[in-house]
């Protein structure tokens, strides 16, 4: 369990995390979740003890990370996956951590087959694709065997099929009761893969809750619509004042209900093939709420 309590960081005259208070527990994918600037990257490293805090306190299972001893067999991390020798081999890199940190070299073998990396684990990590030093970063987070797991956006450079592994690795890991957190700018994602959240928005929390109690917070509900004719359903639901967001015959209107859409696809004769009303997204949610925490904007002039 991870527990952060009043955790401030400030650079000067700036704050990157203001107050800080939550708790990750064990047995949850926790996503960590805030716009560009929130200070999610500094506080996962101020909970691995890389950045002292200015005031505050954070623990694992009860425990500064400083002191922690073998800490990579209480804690596996990823924090950058650009952040290793390129001229070590990916067996050679996690056979000097398991050596430095007593873990046995069969872990090596098991973490490389874990990630899909037996096969290339003998080349250099500078010819390494971007997917494949994630994989790795995630074999060292694994490697020590740890209860408690902490990955950056995990997810850049991986393919779809990459995607899916690491969807259903963190879901096992939350399974078997260690404890998951998440930090990742990707809603579609958190939202398959998460089933609580932590966000914070210019270094202070804006909610900790279920991912459905989030997503329930946002106010803007949508309607998906399936028809042949989308240019016509189109231009009749703009008229009444619904915005379209067109992908070929699938429409995702918003501003209207699915009963009032279905009343101007019969007077006009538009012929519909679904009409469905559906909550807020978190993506949705996460816009809203956080709307007044983004710290750049396209189109800022600063």
């Amino acid at each position: 369990m991870i527990e952060v309590k009043e955790l401030t960081k400030r650079y000067g005259a700036a704050t990157a995390v203001d107050g800080l208070t939550f708790t990750v527990r064990p047995g949850h994918v926790t996503g960590f979740l805030g716009p560009n600037g929130a200070g999610k990257s500094t506080t996962l490293r101020m909970i691995l003890g890389l950045n002292r805090p200015t005031s505050g306190t954070v623990t694992i299972d009860g425990r500064s990370f400083r002191d922690l001893p073998r800490a990579t067999r209480h804690v596996g991390a990823l924090l950058d996956a650009g952040d290793v020798h390129g001229g070590r081999s990916a067996r050679g890199h996690l056979a000097a951590l398991a050596r430095s940190n007593r873990i046995p070299r069969s872990r090596v073998e098991e973490v490389l087959h874990e990630v899909g990396l037996t096969a290339p684990a003998g080349r250099r990590i500078s010819g390494y694709s971007l997917g494949m030093r994630q994989r790795l970063g995630i074999a060292t987070a694994l490697l020590g065997d740890p209860p408690v797991l902490l990955f950056d956006e995990p997810l850049n450079g991986l393919d779809p099929e990459g995607v899916l592994w690491v969807r259903g690795l963190f879901r096992r890991l939350a399974a078997e009761g260690r404890t998951v957190f998440v930090s990742s700018h990707l809603m579609s994602e958190m939202e398959a893969t998460a089933d609580h959240l932590v966000v914070i928005g210019r270094g202070r929390l804006i909610a900790e809750e279920s991912l459905t109690e989030f997503a329930a917070r946002g106010t803007q509900l949508t309607v998906t619509v399936r028809t042949p004719d989308a240019a016509a359903l189109t231009h009749v639901v703009t008229a009444e004042g619904g915005t379209v967001r067109p992908d070929g015959n699938l429409l995702t209107v918003t501003g209207m209900s699915a009963a009032r859409i279905g009343e101007l696809a019969f007077q006009h004769r538009v012929l519909l093939h679904e009409l469905t009303t559906r909550n807020a997204s978190l993506e949705q949610a996460f816009m809203e709420l956080t709307a007044g925490s983004v710290e750049y904007l396209a189109g800022d002039p600063r």
